[in-house]
This record gives structure tokens, C-alpha cells and sequence, in this order.
């Protein structure tokens, strides 16, 4: 009794972050719910009829198709990276001098980034003009595939050293007595890395991932102010979607569309949260 009693004095803390989830993230999305079986002008119940459009729509099946195919891609890039580079800087003696230089990314604005982007890879940019000069065709990096590569490379600069900082500092809460015994035994880097270090970052990775996948679905600024809201399909993406629908008042498919993406969200959160359980418990 006493212990539960204890508990509760966080109570009143909690109350302010609680209450505005429940004001300003659990109701609205609540309405969103409701709203995804109802018409956008009148409110009329339709049922399932906004879900039957938005699966039949064919821009909703490219965003959806380049989203998933986005965090596919990078998910794997930036977590195998980001581990290199902080195995690397782990290393290093002023460590902790670097890892304070390493959030600099996240502290750059939207509009600078898309303006060095339009530097580096406009049809006059600087990277077209080296072409030029060695003789070669200019390439058009941001109205044709190739813009999807550089989304990726945008979102991979802007999350790296958060996620190196991450890694960097689940490593540094690995006892080094362990990787010392473990050389006295006889094991090489290579054994060290595999059977020490890895298996004790299994949190960190988790917590990675997760922020990774959430990450991975708020890059529509970058690509929005590069392209406006048509940009070239290879980077149509669930949020120029959205913002096309709300521009035309077409509240009933967002409300659907953010039901679905919330689903799956959820339901890769809860995978992940099950994968890490199962790994505990073996």
C-alpha cells in the first residue's frame, strides 16, 4: 500500500502531459476516426464508403508505394552508417568534444537545406555545372528519379548524428572491462564486436529504429519546398497527398487515409516492440 502510495506522488507531474495528449492528440484523432466514415460537407454516415475510394485512388497507392519504399530504404542506410561512424568515433580521445558538434544537422533550418540542395543539385547547380565541364549531359536531379536519392541523402544528413550521438552513447555505457577480458581471452576486434558490443546495444538499436521509422514520414517540407505539391512522382509522398486532399477540401479521404497510416504505424511499432521481446526472453 505504501509503495503505491509512493507512485502516485508522480501523479501531479504527469497531469499537464496527459492532459494534453488527451486534449490535443487523443480527441482530435478520435474525431479523425469519425469522420473517416461520414461525408466531408454534411457529416452523413457512409460507412466504409471513404476507405473503398481512397484504396481505389490511384495517387494514394504512389504515395503510398513511395513512402514505404522510402523508409525502406533508409532505415537500413542510416542505422548501418550511423553504427560505423560512431564505432569509429568511440575511438577517438575528445570524444565528447565531437558529440555536441554531432546534433549541428538537426539545428540546420528547412529552408537552408532545401536552399543548398537547389545549390548543389538545380539544373544550374553546381554539380551540373562540373558535368558540363568534364563534357558530360547535365542531370535533372530534382524533376526526375534521380530526386528520390537525394530525398534519401537529405534525410540521412539531417538524422545522422542524432543517431550517431545514439549509438555513441550506448557504447560508452558498455563497460570496457568486458572487451578487455575478452582480448586477454584471446578474441580479435572482429569477436569483441559481434559478441560483446552488439548484443548490449539491442536497446539502443530498438530505440534507433523506432525514431528512425517515425523520422521517416516527416521529410514532406524538404521535398515540398523543393517541388511544390506536384513534384515528380518518384517523391510523391503520403503528405503531398494529404496536402492536395485539404486543399480541396476533401476531409472524408484524409481522415480515412490517417486512419490507415496510423494503423500501420502502430502495427510496425508493435512488431518491433514483440521482435525486441522475443530477443529478451531467448
Amino acid at each position: 500500500m505504501k509503495k503505491t502510495k509512493n507512485n502516485l506522488r508522480f501523479l501531479p507531474f504527469l497531469l499537464p502531459s496527459i492532459i494534453g495528449v488527451f486534449l490535443f492528440i487523443l480527441l482530435p484523432f478520435a474525431d479523425s476516426v469519425r469522420r473517416s466514415f461520414c461525408t466531408a460537407v454534411k457529416g452523413d454516415y457512409i460507412g466504409l464508403k471513404n476507405y473503398e475510394t481512397i484504396f481505389h485512388n490511384e495517387a494514394f497507392a504512389l504515395a503510398v508505394k513511395n513512402t514505404l519504399r522510402f523508409t525502406a530504404v533508409c532505415l537500413p542506410v542510416l542505422i548501418i552508417s550511423s553504427f560505423f561512424i560512431a564505432y569509429f568515433l568511440c575511438r577517438l580521445k575528445y570524444i565528447r568534444l565531437i558529440k555536441s558538434a554531432l546534433l549541428f544537422p538537426l539545428a540546420v533550418p528547412t529552408a537552408t537545406l532545401v536552399f543548398i540542395w537547389q545549390v548543389l543539385f538545380g539544373d544550374s547547380g553546381c554539380i551540373n555545372g562540373i558535368l558540363q565541364d568534364m563534357g558530360s549531359e547535365g542531370i535533372s536531379f530534382l524533376h526526375s528519379g534521380a530526386s528520390f536519392y537525394v530525398l534519401v541523402g537529405s534525410y540521412v544528413w539531417k538524422n545522422l548524428g542524432y543517431t550517431v550521438l545514439l549509438w555513441v552513447t550506448g557504447m560508452m555505457s558498455i563497460s570496457t572491462s568486458l572487451t578487455e577480458a575478452a582480448r586477454v581471452d584471446g578474441a580479435n576486434e572482429r569477436q569483441c564486436l559481434f559478441k560483446i558490443i552488439l548484443p548490449n546495444l539491442k536497446p539502443t538499436l530498438y530505440t534507433i529504429t523506432i525514431l528512425s521509422f517515425l523520422n521517416s514520414f516527416k521529410v514532406f517540407r524538404e521535398a515540398y519546398l523543393v517541388a511544390g505539391s506536384y513534384p515528380h512522382e518518384s517523391i510523391y509522398l503520403l503528405q503531398h497527398l494529404f496536402n492536395n486532399w485539404f486543399v480541396n477540401m476533401e476531409l472524408d479521404k484524409i481522415a480515412a487515409a490517417a486512419v490507415c497510416v496510423f494503423a500501420v504505424i502502430f502495427l510496425g511499432i508493435i512488431l518491433l516492440q514483440r521482435l525486441w521481446d522475443r530477443e529478451k526472453s531467448l
